[in-house]
């Protein structure tokens, strides 16, 4: 399996895990995602997000993986998924996605980031949350 499909993957795992209405116990608290009230979306349709990350002990592949909505809507588009070093320095994260056509605009948005690591466990790769947070940001044209 190609990388992309597998950021994919683990960001569709992580957002799907998201529901819960908060971080589970593992969850650190100096550990930390944070997102840039401004995001762009391109004439195409293509948003970029981005923030900045901490996290420490990291054993297996960790990822910032975020999506976007508008404000009034519950639809959710997840846009991309960045590799992560959990070294306890503080790093600046990027994600770049083409939601759905005409999905988006210009203007007021929610985004949620996730810091999330994939640990396997019977043989199997399950999430564990690192960080997580939701804001309600700007996309501008650009």
């Amino acid at each position: 399996m190609s990388v992309r499909p597998a950021l994919a993957a683990a960001a569709g795992a992580a957002l799907f895990l998201l529901a819960a209405p908060a971080l589970p116990a593992s969850a650190v608290p100096y550990e930390t995602v944070t997102v840039d009230p401004v995001g762009r979306i391109a004439q195409d349709g293509t948003v970029t997000l981005s923030g900045t990350y901490r996290c420490t002990d990291g054993s297996g592949p960790v990822f910032v993986s975020s999506s976007v909505g508008e404000r009034s809507s519950s639809s959710r588009y997840g846009v991309g998924g960045t590799r992560a070093v959990c070294d306890g320095v503080e790093h600046s994260w990027q994600n770049t996605g083409k939601p759905t056509p005409g999905a988006l605009a210009p203007g007021a948005a929610h985004v949620e980031a996730t810091l999330m690591e994939l640990t396997l466990q019977g043989g199997l790769p399950l999430p564990r949350f690192h960080a997580a947070e939701q804001r309600d940001i700007t996309l501008t044209q650009g």
